[in-house]
């Protein structure tokens, strides 16, 4: 009988993806930034952030050198944004610390900002063929489904019986190939929708065998996530609007956004004046707009004002409703403002 893996690399021949933009090269920079492109984002959205990215930073020196907002505004609207500063800020290592050139030791790797097991091991499989294990969403549940593994996978003790069987797994040739099998298996039919039937494991797969591929893998225990609630005020002069920079740590770090006050005490056009020293009229208040992150709900409540000067009196920038849709802004402020 054809073992897991030779199942797998016979079905990605006829089957599998085989046309994906990083897929055309081993380049380990390449493979990389598809890499962290690619966590807890489809690939269909991925490939045009993906070939806008190369093509502005074809190389670890280019991307190195780059000022840190062209890189968030590559990134903005692929969300998760700690993912660009940590390619950033790992290019700019490799760099300085490396010779410039990506390292082909696993452990190497892992030093890299943003680079764990499961990224270092993709990057070893697809261009130095070596012979590691990978672990992410997609694989996660092609395994919990094989082996029928009824835990959340995200407890460590679960986890580590995935990453036991990952490496289990493993064929000692054509590793590139059954590690792609195994990212289009879960990615295609292996999914939310499982295709059962067209699927090579079928036979020994024991959820299927034992009708439990519906119930696997074992949702996280549900939690209601909170919400929290701010007030943003937007500064018009004429048609450019007021940014102003994020913190660093936090959401949005790093990125342009809306001023934002808790001060319930006093009116937006108070505060305005307080903080920016500039003297406001009202155009509209009490809009409404939310997003969700991982762990939470935020609300947000905003006000427009207009405003005859720009001489703000704490750092900002002033950019044109034009230049709305590629600034590095967060996508939840880019979508406020295309309303205006």
């Amino acid at each position: 009988m054809k073992s897991f893996s030779d199942l797998l690399i016979a079905w990605h021949a006829k089957s599998g993806r085989h046309h994906l933009p990083w897929q055309q090269s081993k380049d380990p920079y390449k493979v990389w930034v598809s890499e962290i492109m690619l966590q807890q984002t489809q690939v269909a959205t991925v490939i045009d952030y993906y070939n806008r990215f190369m093509k502005k930073f074809p190389t670890i020196k280019a991307l190195a050198h780059a000022d840190e907002e062209e890189v968030m505004q590559l990134w903005s609207g692929l969300g998760y944004y700690r993912r660009a500063r940590f390619l950033h800020e790992g290019a700019q290592m490799i760099m300085d610390e490396m010779g410039g050139d990506f390292p082909s030791q696993f452990d190497v790797m892992m030093k890299i900002p943003g680079i764990g097991r499961s990224t270092a091991g993709a990057i070893a499989a697809f261009s130095f063929n070596q012979k590691k294990a990978i672990l992410d969403g997609n694989v996660k549940r092609v395994l919990s489904r094989y082996f029928l593994i009824t835990q959340w996978t995200g407890l460590p003790k679960t986890e580590k019986k995935l990453w036991d069987y990952a490496e289990s797994l493993l064929p000692n040739k054509n590793i590139d190939t059954y590690t792609q099998a195994l990212m289009d298996l879960g990615a295609t039919l292996c999914n939310k929708k499982p295709q059962c039937d067209l699927c090579p494991l079928k036979k020994t797969c024991l959820a299927f065998q034992k009708n439990k591929v519906h119930l696997v893998p074992t949702p996280r225990p549900q939690k209601k996530i909170p919400t929290e609630s701010t007030h943003m005020v937007i500064i018009k002069h004429h048609d450019e609007i007021l940014l102003v920079k994020r913190p660093e740590n936090g959401i949005w770090g790093g990125l342009w956004s809306l001023p934002q006050y808790e001060n319930k005490s006093i009116t937006p056009k108070a505060w305005v004046k307080k903080h920016f020293g500039l003297e406001t009229s009202l155009i509209k208040k009490d809009l409404k707009a939310s997003t969700i992150f991982t762990h939470f709900k935020l609300d947000i409540v905003y006000t427009i004002l207009e405003t005859k000067s720009q001489r703000a009196k704490i750092p900002h920038t002033w950019l044109s409703l034009n230049s709305i849709e590629g600034a590095a802004i967060p996508a939840i402020i880019k979508k406020i403002l295309l309303k205006l």
